[in-house]
């Protein structure tokens, strides 16, 4: 935020980059009646700044995953029933990625990326943390235990990963199949194995008895996505953006709603593990845009610059209402709050009041400086990847008349139906807008075309007012609607002139 400026592809080709992602690691409750299956609150236990992701399951008490500190990826192991966190490895110069329980060991597996670029499949010591090379002749990129002595992995070859099958035993590893995707699973109750097929320009799910080499196609990806997980033998789950989706492992191809994310708790789940007992999920996701937010606001207040940078992705753009470029990236963001330091804390920020929906963040913010108030202004904040992208500012303006009567006066009007009444509240070119400035339509005759015949076809329409926030002549509410028995939530901001709703903005 300005904060009163104006007063004053694959694993190994990418690991270096996943690191600088801020996801997080949360744990779910899952409970199954009659065949209806539920989701608890999401509990984040990775709570770390920075790259937390690829969890397994050691045990139905204990979760291992990768997580940043100090610079350089190393293993978690969070045990639930003492919600205690313990580091399994602390590599000086390389980083582990991918961590599995090794079976029958006191072991577990990793992929390790070393300073020099080496890259490994180790086994570490669940007590002592010592490694030893388990793959020295293959660049793993992600592997699955068939037993205690035979590896399922993907490994670089040129510009792809194929399935290979390394037998510690014997010493030998063969080829299954060229070009594969990165997730690999034990199928549930049965000796196979699950991977993702690109052999076709349609992307499989297809399982491999490691033993006999035999495969056979399973299903197909959901929605482009190869991070997937087996509920049970016979039902996979896989999730995008907000959605957690299943299939049955049938050949249909078809998919259905398993769980919807509400993003005020998390957003954009990737990576699922299953505990053993199938009574916990491990979802890797990015933190919810409002506490992504906070941290920024804490951040400034406390002038901490590189934290209050680091809230930002590195092309954020930062514009005037709607989409009027002020600047973007961090060099800039940089020069313009290179005073911000522990000794110079001259500008406070409250939040007075704070709209979240999806990844959009709406704060009303109260501005001092040295304890005496400046002023107020609006933030809008758009979250993706972990940090904001875009900052949206409306400033106060103490001499434009009060908007919300009017504004009041359509919300009535469009509660009970009254097409005539909700359209006297908007001026004859009002243009409405979805964020920060795609036209929906423009003019009285096509908005009142398109809310005639939506006030006719709804009789349940209902708009319950959640908040509000009224700066300049501007109104911003935040809506829960219901409309065809369905009921889902939405922010618009209107602005008035001359006593007439003249534009709506809305937020999805």
């Amino acid at each position: 935020m300005k904060h009163c400026v104006l007063l004053l592809s694959c694993i190994f080709l990418s690991l270096s980059t996943f690191a600088q992602q801020n996801t997080e690691v949360f744990l779910v409750d899952m409970r199954t009646d009659d065949e209806n299956t539920t989701l608890g609150t999401p509990l984040n236990i990775s709570n770390n700044e920075g790259y937390d992701n690829q969890p397994s399951f050691l045990d139905d008490d204990t979760v291992l995953f990768s997580s940043t500190r100090n610079g350089q990826t190393d293993i978690a192991l969070y045990t639930i029933s003492t919600n205690t966190t313990k580091w399994i490895t602390d590599t000086p110069k390389g980083s582990e990625y991918s961590p599995l329980k090794i079976p029958s060991k006191e072991a577990v597996s990793a992929i390790r990326l070393d300073a020099d670029g080496l890259q490994r499949l180790y086994r570490y010591d669940l007590h002592t943390g010592e490694s030893k090379v388990l793959l020295k002749d293959l660049k793993v990129g992600y592997h699955i235990w068939y037993n205690p002595h035979i590896i399922v992995c993907t490994v670089l070859i040129e510009d792809r990963m194929d399935l290979v099958v390394a037998n510690l035993k014997e010493g030998t590893n063969y080829t299954v199949q060229k070009n594969v995707g990165r997730s690999l699973h034990k199928i549930p109750n049965t000796d196979l194995v699950s991977y993702i097929s690109k052999e076709n320009e349609t992307v499989e799910i297809k399982s491999l008895h490691p033993i006999s080499g035999a495969t056979q196609t399973i299903n197909f990806i959901w929605n482009g996505r190869e991070d997937m997980a087996w509920l049970s033998e016979d039902t996979i789950i896989a999730g995008t953006n907000n959605i957690l989706a299943q299939v049955k492992a049938d050949t249909t191809g078809v998919w259905s709603l398993f769980h919807k994310v509400d993003p005020l708790q998390w957003n954009n789940v990737t990576r699922i593990a299953v505990s053993p007992d199938q009574e916990k999920l491990a979802i890797v996701a990015e933190p919810p845009a409002a506490a992504i937010v906070q941290k920024q606001v804490e951040a400034y207040n406390a002038a901490n610059l590189e934290l209050f940078i680091n809230c930002y992705s590195p092309e954020v753009t930062v514009s005037y209402f709607p989409d009027k470029i002020w600047y973007e990236g961090h060099e800039k963001m940089r020069g313009i709050y290179e005073g911000l330091s522990p000794t110079n804390k001259t500008y406070q920020v409250a939040v007075v009041k704070r709209i979240a929906i999806a990844n959009k963040v709406v704060d009303h913010e109260k501005v001092t400086r040295n304890g005496e108030f400046q002023q107020m202004q609006v933030a809008i904040y758009t979250v993706n990847g972990g940090a904001i992208e875009r900052m949206t500012f409306i400033f106060d303006d103490d001499k434009a008349p009060n908007p919300e009567t009017i504004v009041q006066k359509q919300l009535d009007a469009y509660n009970t139906r009254d097409i005539d009444g909700f359209m006297d509240t908007y001026g004859e070119d009002i243009s409405l807008y979805n964020y920060p400035a795609e036209k929906r339509s423009q003019g009285q005759e096509e908005m009142r075309k398109s809310y005639a015949d939506f006030f006719a076809s709804t009789p349940d329409l209902h708009c319950e007012l959640k908040n509000r926030i009224v700066i300049g002549n501007k109104v911003i509410d935040e809506e829960k609607i219901t409309a065809n028995g369905n009921t889902f939530s939405a922010v618009a901001i209107y602005e008035v002139e001359d006593g007439k709703i003249s534009k709506v903005t809305f937020l999805r």
